[in-house]
């Protein structure tokens, strides 16, 4: 059996890191480095990012949307959702010189893997929720179903589980109604 060296470092170090596509985020201090993702939780994330950017393109959206890996700085903690939304100038997340996100973005999508599982629910959830993201889905590939989380005033609402044959209403996308089975399906 492997084992896991914690290695620890400061914002200013973690920033001198080299590029890499490897998940690789800083949370209270600490490196967590993931093994990339399975073909399925990529075949979702890919149907998520076509959703947004149609959504965008088609007029009935506005803003940015954002595929891992890509750093999300909420102070000194950086994140790599599987996939954000970032409404415009009104937002809280601003595209920074360097290249990176800082701030929260308006969506946060996180699809579960073994690995990162309790960090998605727990962890960065609670970031999540401190820094203000407007809406938080869970998704559970094998699970099938999506968990969904609003804000309500400081925090965020678990607004429903979502699986196959469900649909609900993303209020943060403008009312648009999300087909669950149509980004689960295998």
């Amino acid at each position: 059996m492997a084992t896991i060296e914690r290695v620890r470092m400061t914002p200013t170090e973690f920033r001198q890191l080299g590029e890499t596509a490897q998940p690789t985020e800083l949370i209270d201090g600490e490196v967590i480095v993931s093994p990339t993702p399975v073909t399925k939780h990529q075949r979702i994330v890919g149907r998520i990012f076509v959703l947004l950017d149609h959504l965008i393109t088609a007029g009935s959206l506005y803003g940015e949307a954002v595929v891992s890996p890509m750093d999300v700085w909420l102070d000194d903690n950086c994140v790599q959702p599987d996939v954000f939304w970032v409404s415009g100038a009104e937002s809280k997340c601003k595209l920074g010189e360097d290249g990176y996100w800082y701030g929260a973005p308006d969506l946060v999508v996180e699809v579960l893997s073994p690995s990162t599982a309790h960090k998605d629910r727990r962890v960065k959830f609670d970031l999540y929720e401190k820094h203000g993201v407007r809406e938080y889905w869970l998704i559970d590939p094998d699970g099938q179903y999506m968990e969904i989380f609003v804000r309500e005033g400081e925090k965020l609402a678990r607004m429903g589980a979502f699986g196959l044959g469900e649909a609900f209403v993303s209020n943060v996308l403008g009312g648009v109604s999300i087909d669950a089975a149509a980004l689960l399906k295998a």
